[in-house]
């Protein structure tokens, strides 16, 4: 059963390098294969009944990026996909090697409509942009996060 108004958790990790950077995700899978600009996002997923948000953004963050979240949090002004799904971020601070990236899977069936499933990475990349270029990597109604986290670092 569906809620009303999903809501996701998700944690978006930032260095200080000559300047500040922000760790975004790309989404997997063939819609976003081409789409570059305006497609990032943060790492983040759907709560399940009776998560804790700071833990399903933890767990969602591992999941998508197989890296481990671990730190003092910063919390977020939540902000709202056109969907009306709430999404709820928490800002750390780490130096990630992304070596170490690995995302969990998904499966569609693709080509439409071929009755043939395939399975997608949920995330195929993540990189560190400077907020500027974040700015234009990250979906639109999550660059409020980005603002925010400049200006509490500021």
């Amino acid at each position: 059963m569906r809620r009303s108004k999903d809501i996701s958790a998700g944690l978006l990790a930032f260095r200080r390098r000559s300047e500040l950077e922000v760790l975004l995700a790309h989404p997997g899978g063939p819609f976003w294969a081409k789409k570059d600009d305006g497609a990032w996002t943060i790492p983040k997923g759907l709560l399940e009944p009776g998560d804790d948000l700071v833990a399903a953004a933890r767990r969602e963050f591992s999941e998508e990026t197989g890296l481990t979240a671990s730190g003092d949090l910063i919390a977020l002004e939540p902000v709202n996909q056109k969907s009306g799904k709430v999404v709820h971020a928490f800002a750390f601070e780490a130096d990630f090697d992304l070596a170490g990236f690995a995302s969990n899977s998904f499966e569609i069936e693709w080509p439409p409509k071929s009755g043939r499933r395939q399975s997608f990475p949920e995330i195929d990349r993540v990189a560190y942009f400077t907020l500027d270029l974040a700015m234009t990597k990250i979906i639109a109604y999550q660059q409020p996060l980005l603002r925010e986290l400049e200006e509490r670092l500021g």
